[in-house]
């Protein structure tokens, strides 16, 4: 399958490279700045661009079966426009080229009712990532009111653990009071929901 990754340098998309090319993916990274990529499998095609400029997403999507996105502010406590404009670009992209599958990393807080939460999640998490959770929320809602074939997924805090046993579902209970799953973990996860129709226009929650 031929698929793009957007935000691709982050520690998250890093896994996803790591993970995708083994299994038989035809990879795009779109990155804002390649020297922040490091060394990537040869096979990894590399588009230097922002995420802002509609021409170089739309130029991008074209001629891939999928889009995954790891994209996040850069400074989660303080609010990020840029996101929102690259994910609305995303999607008008994705529309005219007819790429419809589009897997977006969101997080935990966004969405969740305030006693599923905890008290953590609830009360020290939202206050500090207030910014992000209403940039992921914005995006959301841009993603569950397109055309595409969408999967929303909402992990916890993210660890650079290695790849584990973890659980999924979309009222997955939370059983800890810092829930955390490893960013290998998630790309396992997100490159799974290629060839899987379980959560296709749902929003699975995934954590050990």
């Amino acid at each position: 399958m031929k698929i793009l990754i957007f935000g691709a340098s982050g520690q998250t998309g890093h896994e996803l490279l790591a993970q995708a090319i083994p299994l038989g993916h035809e990879v795009t990274a779109f990155v804002r700045n390649a020297g922040k990529l490091g060394q990537v499998n040869s096979r990894v095609h590399v588009i230097n661009g922002d995420i802002t400029d509609a021409a170089t997403v739309n130029r991008a999507v074209e001629g891939h079966d999928a889009v995954l996105s790891v994209l996040g502010a850069p400074t989660p406590i303080r609010p990020y426009p840029a996101f929102r404009t690259g994910i609305e670009n995303i999607i008008r992209a994705m529309e005219a080229a007819a790429v419809r599958r589009l897997i977006y990393l969101s997080f935990l807080g966004v969405r969740a009712d305030a006693e599923d939460l905890g008290f953590f999640l609830n009360h020290v998490a939202a206050r500090l990532l207030r910014h992000a959770i209403a940039d992921h929320a914005a995006n959301e809602y841009a993603i569950r009111t397109s055309r595409l074939a969408w999967t929303i997924v909402h992990p916890p805090k993210l660890t650079r653990g290695r790849r584990t046993s973890y659980r999924s579902g979309e009222q997955l209970t939370i059983t800890s009071v810092v829930p955390s799953i490893s960013r290998a973990d998630v790309a396992d996860f997100m490159l799974q929901q290629l060839t899987e129709e379980r959560y296709v226009l749902r929003s699975p929650r995934i954590m050990n």
